[in-house]
């Protein structure tokens, strides 16, 4: 019996990379027509910004939430449930395109139903594939992920200037086919006795949005209001006697290194990838078109190779040793950028193929050594909150990195070689961004300095 839930499973991973790759893809995919959608509904560009904002709160809260309820009412049935609420809100910006409320509502919608995506994605290969063969899965997943996030820009270019940007709206729609598959494939799950802590989820939830609001708006009493609600967060879990979170999670070193090297990792890569448009710009003077088709997709379709590499080497060579690797491609792609900002345009293209490479074995090995940490009634709720620490980061990284190239701090020279003055605050923000990597780096290996097998085991 056993064995035929597993070969069931099995022969649904292709349809969650296909899930996984649309619910990603949407993250990104409405940035580069932002200023055709103001220019269409006269208004200002941060006023515009709120269709992605609108996705990232829901997306944001979602990711926490579905992780920690499908330990209560299932997988299967949170997976149908998400992907109509997902594809309900694409309908809804599909049919009301010319009316600016409802593309904010739509996009709200649409973030409620993807959030759930990533989380029970992980929930699944955690509970119900073996752990040998885990960290191939997390290599597959994470290719797809991977390269939804890096193909979003370059399709949404490719729609909103040949055909209109309210057209995107159906490209999350095809998700619907996958229900009929997921249904068939995934085994049923009984329904568990106790319920969802909903003070906790509240608290959670608002502070997480009151913190994104922040890193949106620096407004610094959405601050506040966050670190008071997380202390009352914090309070309620030690308290309840069926916590959102549960407070032993955070005594584990797997689980507290995995997500914090994580969170330093993938923010520092996000924010990085948010520059690239900027500098090739201008440094270079390159379109829009041509910088998402020819310097950014070539790193994506990098990525399906080494994901799936990453993933076979977690599984014959152990996490640390993938680790190392993937730190060692994403600081050499880094002081590449660095060295070379102002050189000719296909050198940052080849270093972004070492980047998007580093940061598929990155994602593997916190995958594997988080779900690892994790016993089965735990992989809801923990891997969700991995799921959001991760989203979190990767959005403080991008608004970190566009504070830095708004105020100017680093534009002066350092680098003898880059003698470009529009280059310099690039290469000098790189040079900061490949620090961080450093640091992150440092505190995986300092963790599990034993070595490879109080990793793995």
């Amino acid at each position: 019996m056993e064995k035929s839930v597993e070969e069931r499973i099995s022969k649904s991973l292709i349809w969650l990379c296909v899930l996984a790759f649309f619910s990603v893809l949407n993250e990104t995919v409405f940035n580069v027509s932002l200023p055709d959608i103001a220019a269409q509904f006269g208004i200002e560009p941060s006023v515009a910004n709120y269709i992605n904002t609108s996705f990232i709160l829901s997306f944001a809260v979602g990711t926490a939430v579905y992780g920690k309820i499908s330990d209560i009412y299932g997988i299967k049935k949170l997976f149908f449930i998400s992907v109509l609420i997902y594809g309900g809100g694409s309908l809804i910006g599909l049919l009301f395109h010319f009316w600016f409320p409802a593309l904010l509502a739509a996009r709200f919608i649409q973030g409620a139903g993807a959030s759930a995506v990533p989380g029970l994605i992980m929930v699944i290969v955690t509970r119900s594939i073996e752990k040998q063969h885990q960290g191939k899965a997390f290599g597959m997943i994470g290719s797809t992920v991977a390269l939804g996030e890096g193909f979003g820009p370059v399709l949404g270019g490719w729609i909103a200037d040949y055909i209109h940007w309210s057209y995107l709206f159906f490209l999350p729609m095809m998700t619907l086919v996958t229900l009929p598959f997921f249904l068939r494939t995934l085994p049923d799950e009984p329904v568990k006795k106790g319920g969802l802590d909903v003070p906790g989820c509240l608290l959670f939830v608002l502070g997480i949005a009151s913190f994104t609001l922040f890193t949106t708006h620096y407004e610094w009493w959405y601050l506040i209001i966050s670190v008071i609600l997380f202390i009352g967060f914090v309070l309620r879990i030690r308290g309840a006697k069926e916590p959102f979170l549960e407070p032993a999670l955070f005594k584990r070193k797997r689980f507290i290194v995995g997500v914090l090297v994580g969170g330093i990792l993938l923010g520092t890569v996000a924010g990085f990838m948010s520059m690239i448009p900027y500098m090739m710009r201008e440094v270079h003077q390159m379109s829009t078109s041509l910088i998402g088709g020819s310097v950014l997709f070539p790193g994506t379709i990098g990525v399906i190779f080494f994901g799936i590499v990453g993933g076979s080497l977690v599984d014959r060579r152990g996490a640390r040793f993938v680790m190392i690797a993937g730190l060692l491609l994403l600081g050499a792609g880094l002081l590449i950028v660095s060295l070379f900002a102002d050189s000719t345009p296909w050198i940052i293209s080849g270093a972004l193929v070492l980047i998007f490479g580093g940061l598929s074995f990155v994602k593997t090995v916190i995958s594997t050594i988080v779900a690892g940490s994790l016993s089965a009634d735990e992989s809801g709720s923990g891997m969700g909150f991995l799921n959001f620490s991760c989203f979190l980061a990767e959005g403080l990284g991008i608004a970190i990195v566009g504070g830095l190239l708004t105020q100017l701090r680093l534009n002066f020279p350092i680098l003898p070689m880059v003698t470009d003055v529009a280059a310099y605050l690039y290469s000098n923000l790189t040079l900061l961004l490949l620090a961080a990597v450093i640091i992150g780096g440092a505190i995986f290996l300092i963790a599990f300095r034993e070595g490879k097998a109080s990793l793995d085991k």
